[in-house]
């Protein structure tokens, strides 16, 4: 992950960079392996760019945090969960336009 912009969510730092961010937040549940994924990373790096100021972006790599994937019920990714005031919004399985997800972000706002 090259943006600054996005975080990196490990099992320990979830509640506070997701359940009590005072932005939406767009937690993405992802795997080195998948391609899907990798098609889907630069796509959140623009979004995180030009929505950083009101969202906030957050990875989770499935592999290195098993309990978060397993408590989410993640069974397919790339699975985009939509946060806001510390509840599931939204959530979208596999690719999607960036113009949609950022319609989604911006319906959070």
């Amino acid at each position: 992950m090259a943006n600054p912009s996005i975080v990196t969510i490990a099992g320990g730092n979830f509640a506070a960079e997701v359940t009590a961010s005072d932005k939406p937040v767009l937690v993405d549940f992802w795997a080195e392996w998948c391609g899907p994924c990798k098609m889907l990373s630069p796509v959140l790096d623009e979004l995180a760019v030009e929505l950083g100021d009101t969202v906030k972006i957050a990875k989770v790599n499935v592999d290195d945090n098993r309990d978060l994937a397993v408590q989410f019920g993640i069974k397919s990714i790339p699975m985009l969960l939509f946060f806001k005031d510390g509840e599931i919004k939204d959530k979208v399985v596999g690719l999607m336009p960036k113009d949609t997800l950022a319609q989604k972000l911006k319906a959070l706002i």
